[in-house]
């Protein structure tokens, strides 16, 4: 991901000059041109901006007060009062920051070196490079003495005082390799040196750690992949007369979406590599933005090789019509619901005259007594390290290590074919980080946005950017907090505002926007945004059926589910390497009738500490408010009780499906929605690291927690799995309005009072005041008998 400086793209204004140049904290008129550059603006919505709506570069640009960057400590060496030799930035790449292209390069470069021959070299092909995460006290010693927050009371005491190298570990990197010829797939990890000179066209300089081979797995699927795959099936003699039968001989208009084949039977074992494509068609060639979902082609059945990328099964099973073309099938501008869109929304500009107010350090983060540092991966995208809170005189309490959502799985409930087969594992199959949209595609975020590039290799080993993947910035949020005395008449009131960092990925038909938001008063909300295009089944004349919508004449939608799984390491009060966390489960009881309750009205919340894995295996359930509470066992807050952090649940759901579905052998996860581990850095996946066409059941989280580990004092890693049901309805047609789902991470006696008390009032406010309420007359009559 770039750095500060290095993204300086604005989204929804003109560039005033296409420099780089470093942002500085101080206001002067030199700086007013560079704040444009390296932040951008989206101050609209609805009907757009005119020249006249918004004003011009340089005048707004006199407006806005350059955002505050973390100054970099001197890269000069500096001694200890033991004479020890500190050099504060030996390193310009945080431990924990994603790899870089460079580095990308050199690994695979490595990589790629290191094939016995030529055929071997040229059939690798590159499924994933991610950065091999350190160990956590590798990252203390980081943010301790390298890096942001420079704190180092995160580093245990000794009576010697602090051992503090020159400089940090060499950066590892992992990647996964698919080998075309063998059908073999292999684990690399190569450490990265300096790697500047790669830029410049030098040697690679990295160096193999280690490689093995992994049997009896296949990695994820890759973009060209999909490419070829459709090439190759669009090409196919008998697909090509199947399509004529139904009336197509233009193959343009046709659309192949290779699904992976997932596990059924043992014909589906990874010993080949297979994908099962859906058919689609258009119904106009020359345009481009033209819904193909909204015609299924059904009855025709096809299995590609993937490895050598021929058709090796087809069958024209059933001769299903093509649905009509839908008139309401389109959602651009100006062909919707007739081709008139509306006329009176008018501009909406969301304006920060002083700039944001998070500061940046590379991928550093400090906002409203939060920081944290932001990454992606190919698979999970976006990742949040080290998160914690500035609480006063307590200073910076950790609050979790790594957040991230790991996987994604989207089982239908139809069991007619092909619906059946649809259950995608769109993180472990796919990828969400390398499905994520370049938001210089369309402004996603209002504000003063700081975008993050995102870096990854493709499938021959080449490196791709996604420009401005993450997207961050402020939210108003509405009411904070309030409260008006009714003698008195005066009010007091404060705004909410929020932190969104956020990326949004499409997987085929569908489109995700994962959302991380801190708050003022202390908690994080995760939250996934569902949005895009139904996948539909075509009908007979005169069919129906009852595991789906009937959308429009010839087309349903079959009902399905979608889950998301959020992992979460968390380090309530804990500094690196303290396994001081403890999970408590808490369920309203509705006390008994009796000498206790004699009017029948009382309740109380009963804890339970969850002792072991198994014991952790829990679901949500609203009839108790049930939710947990992850506690500090060493920590106290002013009356005595632990610190903690508690997981509320939004809405959810458990799986549809009896407990022999063949999609619940991969997905054996789905089967609660809490589990509850120690930590342990090889256990990251809750279907494992390849759930592509896994036969082995239960990989994973249902097989870890068998170890029955302890966990009444441990280093807590929570799995939190929540899903929606989607029964479709014709409003979601032909683009679905956002669903929204979610949970929150919410502060339970970590702090003595509210954290949000000292959130100031806004500038209207304070106004209001002076000019109103201060000289305003009590005239309330019951005030005035008083």
């Amino acid at each position: 991901m770039a750095s500060t400086q290095e993204k300086t793209t604005p989204c929804c204004i003109p560039k005033t000059n296409d420099k780089s140049r470093k942002t500085s904290s101080s206001s002067s008129s030199s700086s007013s041109t560079e704040v444009l550059q390296n932040w951008s603006l989206a101050v609209g919505s609805g009907s757009g901006l005119s020249e006249e709506s918004v004003p011009k570069t340089a005048s707004m640009a006199a407006l806005i007060r350059p955002a505050e960057t973390i100054e970099d400590p001197p890269t000069t060496k500096t001694t200890t009062s033991k004479g020890i030799s500190i050099m504060t930035r030996a390193q310009t790449s945080h431990p924990l920051d994603p790899l870089s292209a460079a580095e990308i390069s050199v690994a695979v470069a490595t990589v790629r070196a290191a094939g016995a021959t030529p055929e071997v070299r040229d059939s690798m092909r590159f499924v994933e490079v991610v950065l091999v995460e350190p160990d956590k006290h590798v990252v203390a010693l980081a943010d301790a003495y390298f890096f942001p927050p420079f704190q180092p009371s995160l580093l245990p005491r000794t009576k010697r005082g602090p051992v503090i190298p020159s400089k940090l570990p060499p950066r590892r990197a992992r990647l996964v390799v698919y080998s075309k010829r063998s059908n073999e797939t292999s684990i690399w990890i190569v450490q990265l040196s300096e790697v500047h000179a790669a830029t410049r066209g030098g040697h690679h300089r990295g160096k193999v750690i280690s490689s093995k081979v992994v049997p009896d797995v296949q990695p994820p699927m890759d973009a060209m992949e999909y490419a070829e795959c459709e090439a190759v099936v669009k090409d196919f003699p008998l697909f090509q007369e199947a399509m004529k039968k139904r009336g197509i001989e233009d193959m343009d208009l046709v659309m192949v979406d290779a699904w992976c084949a997932g596990y059924h039977s043992d014909a589906d074992a990874p010993s080949r590599r297979l994908a099962k494509p859906l058919i689609f068609c258009r119904t106009e060639s020359d345009c481009p933005m033209e819904n193909g979902y909204a015609r299924p082609v059904e009855g025709i059945h096809v299995l590609v090789d993937m490895q050598n990328m021929v058709v090796i099964e087809f069958e024209d099973r059933k001769l299903v019509p093509l649905p009509p073309a839908d008139p309401l099938r389109n959602y651009t501008a100006g062909e919707t619901r007739g081709g008139v869109d509306r006329s009176d929304v008018k501009p909406l500009q969301i304006i920060q005259p002083e700039g944001p107010s998070f500061r940046i350090n590379g991928n550093f983060i400090a906002w409203q007594k939060w920081n944290f540092r932001i990454g992606f991966t190919p698979r999970e995208g976006l990742v949040i390290y080290s998160v914690a809170y500035i609480d006063g005189s307590h200073g910076r309490r950790p609050v979790a290590h790594r957040l991230s959502f790991v996987e994604m799985v989207v089982p239908y409930g139809d069991p007619n074919a092909p619906h059946y087969r649809k259950n995608a594992f769109d993180a472990g199959e796919d990828g969400l980080g390398k499905n994520a949209h370049s938001l210089k595609k369309g402004c996603d975020c209002l504000g003063y946005i700081k975008y993050f590039d995102a870096h990854f290799t493709n499938f021959t080993g080449g490196v791709e950017t996604i420009e401005n993947c993450v997207c961050l910035h402020e939210e108003d949020h509405g009411i904070l907090w309030k409260h008006q005395d009714w003698r008195t008449g005066l009010a007091e009131v404060r705004r909410s505002r929020r932190l969104t960092v956020s990326f949004v990925c499409t997987v085929a038909n569908y489109e995700y926007g994962f959302f991380w938001h801190f708050y003022q008063d202390g908690k994080i909300e995760a939250e996934v945004k569902l949005t895009g295009i139904l996948s539909l089944g075509a009908l007979q004349p005169g069919e129906t059926r009852k595991y789906g919508t009937t959308i429009a004449p010839g087309l349903y939608a079959p009902v399905h589910q979608h889950f998301f799984v959020a992992r979460m390491d968390m380090a309530v009060d804990c500094k690196p390497g303290e396994s001081f966390n403890q999970v408590v489960e808490v369920n309203l009881k509705v006390e008994e009738p009796g000498k206790d309750n004699v009017h029948n009205n009382a309740f109380y919340a009963e804890e339970e500490l969850l002792r072991s894995e198994l014991q952790s295996m829990r679901d949500c359930n609203p009839l108790t408010a049930r939710h947990w509470i992850i506690r500090n066992t060493r920590n106290v807050n002013r009356t005595g009780q632990l610190t903690g952090f508690k997981l509320v649940p939004g809405s959810n759901c458990l799986p549809l499906a009896g407990s022999e579905a063949k999609f619940l052998r991969r997905a054996a996860f789905l089967k609660h929605n809490l589990w509850v581990t120690p930590y342990a850095p090889e256990e990251m996946y809750p279907g494992g690291e390849f759930p592509n066409q896994n036969p082995r059941v239960g990989e994973g989280l249902a097989t870890w927690v068998k170890q029955n580990r302890s966990l009444e004092e441990a280093d807590i890693v929570l799995w939190y799995v929540f899903g929606v049901t989607h029964v479709p309805r014709l409003e979601d047609w032909p683009v679905m309005p956002v669903e929204h789902i979610g949970f929150m991470l919410m502060p339970h006696g970590f702090f003595n009072c509210s954290p949000a008390i000292d959130v100031p009032p806004s500038a209207t406010d304070l106004e209001l005041k002076d000019n109103d309420i201060a000289t305003k007359p009590i005239q309330n009559g019951m005030i005035a008998k008083l």
